[in-house]
């Protein structure tokens, strides 16, 4: 690897670690089999920016998951064609994503209702439109009480 991947890793994981309290920096840190990352920590632990307790966890497959995410990503933003703002970015990749999760159930666990107004609410809950998730939930187990009291 070239000392400039290295320099850049290593960068990046000082700004991460830099604002974070003793008990917030992690135990363990997995990577991909990338050789740059050891060498990096090892840095990072030297100049004491890392504990010399932490983990390096190297998983030979760790970054193909993402990719592959990223990939599908790609192509849906490829006929977009650009943005014009952070925040015209921010809000469509959120929308995609959103979609993404509806479409291979990744979302299930918070449709409350177990329907479609369910699934409107976790993008209305996504995009801050919609009431809050506690306050759909304790209206939920009101009815259900109530019916059962009935």
């Amino acid at each position: 690897m070239p000392p400039s991947e290295i320099e850049s890793w290593v960068e990046d994981a000082r700004k991460a670690l830099g604002g974070l309290k003793d008990w917030e920096k992690p135990r363990v840190i997995n990577t991909d089999k990338a050789p740059t990352y050891g060498i990096a920590i090892r840095q990072l632990k030297a100049e004491g920016k890392c504990p010399k307790t932490t983990q390096h966890h190297r998983v030979k497959y760790l970054n193909n998951v993402v990719e592959a995410d990223h990939g599908k990503l790609k192509q849906l933003i490829r006929p977009v064609r650009g943005f014009k703002t952070m925040k015209t970015a921010y809000a469509t990749i959120k929308g995609f994503e959103v979609m993404r999760a509806l479409r291979k159930g990744q979302s299930n666990i918070f449709n409350l209702s177990k329907d479609i107004t369910g699934e409107a609410r976790i993008v209305e809950r996504a995009f801050g439109v919609g009431p809050c998730a506690m306050s759909e939930a304790m209206a939920l187990v009101k009815t259900r009480l109530d019916g059962a009291m009935a």
